[in-house]
């Protein structure tokens, strides 16, 4: 089997080689060029023939963006993952980057002089994108168009249903809970903006993202989006038309207090090595809400999800997958997918229609919910 080639764009001559001895490391992987600028980057595409580039942001004569907009034109299904900065201004320019077209970002060690632990961030983080990214290329049949979460209106028409969810007049819609990694943004960017402004349900997210990340991702779909939405802070009570971010690094839960269901953010391990971790935020929904969840699973690498989903299931709520022509990565909605949990599997484009649909198919609760059902601690 052939390895994975790599073409490493980035100025710095550190970066360059960290990068490179981190992923020639892998016995799957090979750095078949690298550039120190754009221009020479994309003079070495069709020289070296790359499965997947690494690019970053901040480079002379061509810088990371520019040159991100040449290789969407002529080489739309080559992944490209951009190497960004944890500052704000970093942030900014990967939110810019992923709606010009990337498929992902990680973030540069924040310690370069550290060659050691910067490798081992960059193995962590960098090496799984890489083979994910390459695989979705590599499956992909000759001739196929390429499929971008920017034009969803490009995504196939047909609702491919798995198991149809049995009506039943009892049963109520009391919460939205959806977990999202690679591509997520542009998946939100499309799915939040087009739900109704009288939605009449809270909405709870998990986004695997850093700190910032998550703050400048509830900004922006705070400006698109007909319901509020909110980077979610310790004790928010939940309030129906409120989209909540889990913010980077804290996992989101909910529980219900005297006053109503309320957030609460905790710095427990990792799970699915995530923090947050959409299975945390699933298992405290379903304690609060029982069967009355609508739980969605969109793009993303990994199982993380897929614990939380079979407890929704188990308490009787309702399943949507992302399909896996839609997806950037079909790992989260796949694994649900193929444990037969999801309702319907659907591409990225049926979604907000069909979670307004569930949700009026049933009644929605008007009476607060039963302090018995509660987890944690009334604050």
């Amino acid at each position: 089997m052939s390895r994975i080639r790599v073409l490493v764009i980035d100025d710095a001559v550190v970066i360059r080689k960290i990068l490179s001895d981190a992923i020639s490391a892998d016995p799957e992987l090979e750095v078949v060029a690298t550039a120190a600028n754009g221009r020479i980057g994309l003079q070495k595409i069709p020289q070296v023939n790359p499965d997947v580039i690494t690019l970053d942001f901040e480079m002379p004569e061509m810088d990371g963006l520019e040159t991100l907009r040449h290789i969407r034109k002529d080489y739309p299904k080559l992944p490209v993952i951009m190497f960004s900065t944890l500052t704000e201004r970093g942030a900014d320019a990967t939110f810019e980057a992923l709606a010009l077209g990337a498929n992902d970002y990680v973030t540069k060690p924040a310690n370069v002089g550290s060659v050691t632990n910067s490798r081992e961030a960059v193995e962590k983080d960098l090496i799984r994108k890489i083979k994910a990214l390459s695989l979705k290329a590599k499956s992909l049949e000759a001739g196929q168009r390429n499929i971008s979460l920017r034009a969803p209106e490009l995504l196939p028409q047909t609702v491919r249903p798995a198991l149809r969810p049995t009506s039943n007049t009892q049963k109520h819609i009391d919460v939205l809970t959806i977990g999202v990694s690679t591509g997520g943004p542009n998946a939100l960017a499309f799915l939040i903006p087009k739900l109704p402004e009288d939605l009449g349900i809270p909405v709870l997210i998990v986004q695997h993202m850093p700190p910032m990340f998550t703050r400048l991702l509830a900004e922006r779909l705070n400006s698109q989006s007909k319901l509020n939405v909110v980077e979610a802070s310790d004790g928010m009570t939940v309030t129906p038309g409120t989209v909540y971010i889990a913010p980077g690094d804290y996992h989101l839960e909910v529980f219900q207090s005297s006053k109503g269901v309320r957030t609460k953010l905790q710095q427990g391990p990792p799970e699915n090595s995530c923090r947050p971790a959409v299975d945390v935020l699933f298992r405290s929904v379903a304690a609060v809400y029982g069967g009355n969840i609508l739980g969605v699973i969109l793009t993303g690498m990994g199982s993380d999800g897929l614990r939380g989903c079979e407890l929704i299931k188990e308490n009787g709520g309702v399943v949507f997958a992302q399909d896996k022509e839609s997806s950037v990565v079909w790992g989260m909605p796949g694994y649900v997918a193929e444990a037969g949990l999801a309702d319907l599997i659907l591409p990225l484009e049926a979604i907000p229609q069909e979670i307004v649909r569930q949700k009026n198919l049933f009644r929605t609760r008007s009476a607060p919910i039963s302090s018995s059902a509660s987890i944690g601690s009334d604050k």
